[in-house]
């Protein structure tokens, strides 16, 4: 079988022909469908792969949940992160961090390129952190492992580079579904910070891609919700307040904590490079020290957060294990260890919102909600406040426990975490960590928010001395001749049926008037290369880029009536977007 060379490490073999040429002339759309299940299947397959990797390591090297021996404790995370350290610094180089930076550098730099060994790294060194209780999560490297098996597909089968940047989309989307059994969440997760804006035939193929990668871990764990959500019911529309209260804290909380993780990091990239043969090590070891007391901060902490929701914890305990699980995550990632954010995350959310909870209780007994629905709903402030995904966080969140009746309190203090995450912390942690790395990736917070310009923003009204005249295309030549002479132009708009505007210049009508036609409807002598595109104030004024072409200006009509409302040139276009630069 032949081969073609890749700039990475590995060799990629020709795929058979026969697929290769349905592919080519296959239509985007149906190439990106097909594409999308068989991503969508490879990538829940080794998601599936990883998660009972995990397990079964955790099993090994720190034993039973409830009889883990204290020597365990010290010696699997430590031992386990000199072997991690190794392996990243020596072979898989790619692997270090979350992987959702790495998924978008990618993306952004390398033309949607992640290397076969960076998802063999990952898998390993990822697993291995999480197993010996290292406090990361296994979402985000199941992103980036699913899109790098994309990535690999598209270049087994040969794509062009711009189909294959459409590929890693794919897999991120497809790894995250199945990591979470959250196919929703999944999409609007790498909508809002993967890529940002999308193309409505694309995302149909990556919602096809997270299904497919959702069923099929469902097919192997069950189709049951991650977390079991305790029964809500808002009898009085006076405890959102409370919400709100928890949106406070969690939004503060979530400060603190994009705060440490880059004072930490700033901390450990300073020191000589061979100290991070040991930096891993050192993490685990006091995590170990720490879990002999809190043994619940070691590793995903998926267990502990059911009971936390199952209120199986005094709200002291509570507060105690989320300042000490923020301090150990920290801690994790700074030192380099392969690792996600996302489970750590919703651990410090459920536990800080049990906390905010059991001490509203004892300030008003008689509340209705449980104190497990604090720790549901401090799940998703937290993700909105640390990660900075308000929409992934509700979705998130509905889809993870079930329960779509705490969206409202849910949607409150998700919002007010937000806001005041914005605005202590301006700069969103993924962002801060690129810019740490010397990197300059778009940031999905910006887009989002970034003032979109329309028509009506730039264009003028067609009146005054700089007016165009516009005459009817049942008037005659002559008529339009002397509206452009009297007014000193030399560009006339003629109005013709519907929706049909034209521009003509007085070269093409001085030829009609010399030959004596001057008396004959502009109707009779109007050519389809005159017609020019029309162009609605509600349009965003890249619309006029496009369509402008060679015209010098464009007519910008009302859509219910077809009237003038006025016109746009490039010169108002380029002035707009020069009055708004961002």
């Amino acid at each position: 079988m032949s081969t073609v060379s890749d700039p990475g490490a590995e060799t990629v073999h020709a795929p058979l022909p026969r697929l290769r040429r349905l592919l080519h002339y296959a239509r985007p759309d149906q190439l990106f469908f097909v594409l999308a299940i068989i991503i969508g299947v490879v990538t829940g397959l080794a998601v599936v792969a990883f998660r009972l990797t995990i397990d079964a390591l955790t099993a090994h090297l720190l034993g039973p949940e409830f009889h883990r021996a204290p020597w365990r404790l010290l010696v699997a995370p430590a031992a386990a992160g000199l072997l991690i350290a190794t392996l990243v610094m020596r072979w898989f180089p790619g692997a270090r961090g979350s992987g959702i930076n790495q998924t978008k550098s990618a993306l952004y730099i390398y033309d949607g390129y992640i290397s076969f060994r960076t998802v063999v790294g990952k898998f390993l060194t990822a697993a291995l952190a999480i197993g010996s209780g290292q406090s990361l999560g296994p979402e985000d490297p199941s992103l980036q492992v699913g899109a790098g098996l994309a990535s690999l597909l598209g270049r087994k089968l040969k794509l062009s580079r711009a189909r294959q940047r459409l590929l890693a989309p794919m897999g991120a989307a497809a790894g995250l579904a199945a990591a979470f059994n959250a196919p929703i969440a999944a999409v609007l997760f790498v909508i809002e910070e993967v890529v940002g804006r999308w193309s409505s035939g694309v995302i149909g193929a990556v919602v096809l891609a997270a299904v497919s990668s959702a069923v099929v871990a469902r097919a192997f764990f069950g189709d049951h919700p991650l977390f079991t959500a305790p029964p809500f019911e808002l009898h009085n529309g006076f405890e959102l307040l409370f919400y709100a209260v928890l949106g406070v804290v969690g939004g503060f909380g979530s400060v603190l904590f994009v705060k440490v993780v880059m004072a930490l990091r700033t901390v450990s990239r300073a020191l000589p490079r061979w100290t991070q043969y040991f930096q891993p090590a050192a993490a685990g070891l006091v995590i170990g020290i720490v879990g002999i007391w809190f043994p619940q901060i070691m590793g995903a902490g998926y267990a502990d957060i059911n009971q936390a929701m199952g209120g199986a914890y005094l709200w002291p305990t509570l507060f105690a294990l989320s300042l000490l699980k923020l301090g150990a995550t920290a801690l994790s990632f700074s030192s380099g260890t392969p690792g996600g954010m996302f489970a750590p995350t919703l651990f410090i959310g459920a536990m800080m919102g049990g906390a905010v909870g059991g001490l509203e209780h004892l300030v008003i007994p008689n509340l209705s909600a449980p104190i497990g629905v604090y720790a549901l709903v401090g799940m998703g402030t937290a993700f909105a406040g640390i990660l900075r995904a308000p929409m992934t966080s509700v979705f998130m969140v509905v889809e993870v426990s079930g329960s779509y009746d705490i969206v409202l309190p849910l949607i409150i203090s998700n919002g007010i975490a937000y806001f005041i995450s914005r605005r202590w912390q301006p700069t969103p942690l993924f962002e801060a960590l690129t810019e740490q790395d010397g990197l300059k990736l778009p940031s999905m917070e910006e887009r989002r928010e970034e003032q979109v310009l329309h028509v009506e923003d730039a264009m003028r009204p067609n009146r005054g001395a700089r007016a165009i005249p516009v005459i009817s295309a049942d008037r005659p030549v002559r008529e339009a001749w002397m509206a452009a002479q009297t007014a000193a132009r030399t560009f006339v708009l003629i109005h013709g049926e519907a929706a049909e505007w034209y521009g003509v210049t007085l070269d093409l009508l001085a030829p009609l008037v010399v030959r004596a036609q001057e008396e004959r409807p502009l109707r009779a002598v109007l050519q389809p290369e005159w017609r020019v595109p029309v162009l609605y104030p509600d349009q965003p004024l890249e619309t006029f880029l496009r369509e402008a072409g060679d015209e010098p200006l464009l007519p910008v009509i009302h859509r219910a009536h077809g009237v003038l409302l006025g016109v746009l040139t490039l010169t108002d276009a380029l002035a707009a977007y020069h009055a708004h630069p961002e």
